[in-house]
């Protein structure tokens, strides 16, 4: 039971629609998550080389850095700070104790005050509400890392062993069960040689707290913050970590909320080495990405509705016009002239019902003529019965074209190719004009009165030169095309040599599956330069080599020419190079096949 061409293209239509729409949906809802994330990170990388360049221009003046990191959070919702080379905060210095040492070796090391950092101990609002539980004047044993001046402490405990407080993160990364009470008895080398694990017992001389709205605060009361600057301390001076240039980007994850960590060194020439230390929420990543699902709800129903109106309405429009055209064509092939399509558009389809028209009307002048003189010489019956044999049968190729286009259409077989059916007659009266073309041209090589005029040319520019004649083929199948040129002078007849890599490179676009590559290159060996096309993904049987030279070859079902060409193409360019006295062939390659030729080069 045939169908309605109706109902094939609006089902047609529709499912091409909705098949967009659903890969669309599926592209955003499943990979925009990841290419926002990514296109995140990307912006950031760039921020913070920025960042790092107007760092160093700085010159360590503390007012411009902490200026530079408020700007960069304001502005990027990125929490951001400079620390030293042993991971200390290294611009803030309003949040800290001051001790003096007893039972100091050395009186240098009597009069000295070790600054002590306090936010890897407490937080600010437990040292703001008074409850804190070191005072000045208490006696302290301070277990941590010495470097210069400045303690990065571990653990703080009473002289009577009462432990006051401890950095978590160090104390995991560094006591195990019973080693606490032994593991300060020895100092050992850390990552920096000025470095070194120490207990040192002491009294508190200063306290400093942050009073509130300083520059800092941003810093101290991000606490999931300071806890990342910690273990990478922890990293940086007991698992001696080290860093080159390039910024490092970690993955972290708190509370189902993801977080990215940028660590970008500073090296100075001095030996020294600081870090830009970064962390990045990627929660509303998350959201957006939420609410374009939810968004997506909506917007869908609405496209849905309008896929369904839009497609019946493309459906009805193509096919009114396709309907008439083959109730008039059927009357024409039974000679029947009487009737003429109407013309309403000024697209293909108009075009093809204008060349009906004139068909039919030029068919029925010639019929009416031919009518008449039979009327009057009835002497020419035979004469009439051969002409119109001819005629019925030059008539039966085109209108049986028309009506295989047609039918197909009607069908919906391919309905998104009605421009190559709409075109088919033009397009057989143009392979049978390049047919004879190339049939006259062949002969007129293989005569043997041929004279090649040589001269002298770059060859390099002559096949740069085919490629973007056929860039726009080459990019109709998505190819890619890699060219390898030698720049070299060569003897030979520009114009021939033009055509045989024009039918070269024909050739390989013609038979080069879709989305693979064209390699072109040139190769200087001795006094010749060899040419060479190669195509990706289709090969000739090695049996099959030496007959592609002939003319009207047809090899395997994957080098048909039903897609274009005379097969005269390769025999032509053969006796192009035969009368160049040069070198040629074809050859499999590993996933290909590739044409070559040689000519001499200008001495």
């Amino acid at each position: 039971m045939r169908s309605s061409i109706v109902l094939k293209l609006f089902i047609l239509t529709t499912t091409l629609c909705m098949l967009i729409l659903a890969v669309i949906y599926f592209g955003q809802t499943y990979f925009f998550k990841d290419y926002y994330a990514n296109r995140k990170v990307s912006d950031l990388q760039a921020k913070i080389e920025v960042f790092k360049t107007t760092y160093m221009d700085a010159g360590g003046n503390s007012l411009v850095i902490q200026s530079l990191e408020q700007d960069f959070y304001r502005n990027n919702n990125v929490t951001i700070t400079s620390l030293d080379h042993d991971g200390n905060l290294k611009d803030v210095n309003d949040f800290y104790m001051e001790m003096r040492m007893l039972k100091a070796l050395t009186k240098e090391e009597e009069k000295a005050r070790i600054k002590v950092p306090l936010y890897q101990l407490m937080n600010m609002e437990e040292a703001a509400s008074g409850q804190s539980l070191i005072a000045i004047g208490d006696q302290i044993i301070v277990t941590g890392v010495k470097s210069n001046s400045i303690l990065t402490p571990i653990v703080v405990q009473h002289p009577s062993g009462e432990l006051l407080y401890a950095n978590e993160l160090f104390k995991r990364n560094v006591f195990k069960g019973s080693e606490r009470a032994g593991f300060i008895e020895k100092r050992k080398p850390l990552a920096s040689d000025q470095s070194s694990l120490v207990n040192l017992f002491g009294v508190v001389t200063d306290i400093r707290i942050p009073s509130g709205g300083a520059s800092s605060d941003f810093i101290y009361s991000n606490k999931l913050f300071l806890e990342q600057i910690n273990a990478f301390q922890a990293k940086l001076l007991f698992e001696k970590l080290q860093l080159q240039d390039s910024l490092l980007i970690q993955d972290y994850e708190q509370n189902n909320v993801k977080y990215k960590l940028f660590i970008q060194p500073v090296h100075y020439q001095k030996g020294t080495t600081n870090y830009i230390f970064a962390m990045a929420s990627l929660q509303p990543v998350d959201e957006a990405v939420q609410m374009m699902k939810d968004y997506y709800v909506y917007i869908i129903v609405f496209v849905i509705v309008l896929i369904l109106i839009s497609a019946l309405y493309f459906s009805m429009k193509i096919a009114r016009p396709l309907l008439r055209i083959n109730q008039t064509t059927k009357k024409i092939a039974n000679l029947d002239f009487s009737e003429k399509i109407p013309i309403r558009s000024k697209d293909e389809i108009g075009d093809l019902s204008r060349n009906i028209n004139q068909l039919s009307a030029t068919l029925y002048s010639y019929i009416g003529k031919l009518q008449e003189d039979i009327e009057r010489e009835k002497q020419l019956e035979t004469t009439r019965k051969e002409f119109i044999s001819g005629v019925s049968h030059e008539l039966k190729t085109p209108l049986s074209v028309m009506k295989s286009c047609i039918s197909i259409l009607k069908d919906g077989v391919a309905a998104h190719k009605k421009d190559h059916y709409f075109e088919a007659m033009e397009k057989e009266v143009d392979k049978m004009d390049h047919l004879i073309v190339d049939m006259l041209e062949l002969a007129k090589y293989e005569s043997g009165t041929y004279n090649m005029q040589m001269d002298t040319f770059y060859i390099d520019k002559l096949i740069e030169s085919v490629c973007a004649q056929l860039a726009h083929e080459i990019a109709v199948k998505e190819l890619r095309l890699t060219v390898q040129l030698v720049p070299a002078l060569v003897v030979a007849n520009q114009h021939r040599i033009e055509q045989v890599v024009t039918n070269f490179m024909t050739n390989a676009i013609r038979y080069t599956p879709q989305e693979q590559e064209i390699v072109v290159s040139t190769t200087d060996e001795a006094n010749q330069i060899v040419v060479c096309i190669e195509n990706k993904g289709a090969r000739i049987p090695e049996e099959q080599l030496d007959k592609v030279w002939d003319r009207f070859y047809r090899g395997d079902t994957a080098r048909q020419r039903s897609d274009g060409g005379t097969g005269l193409g390769l025999a032509i360019s053969k006796n192009i190079l035969e009368l160049h006295g040069a070198r040629y062939g074809a050859a499999n390659t590993k996933d290909g096949v590739a044409f070559f030729f040689s000519l001499n080069k200008h001495s």
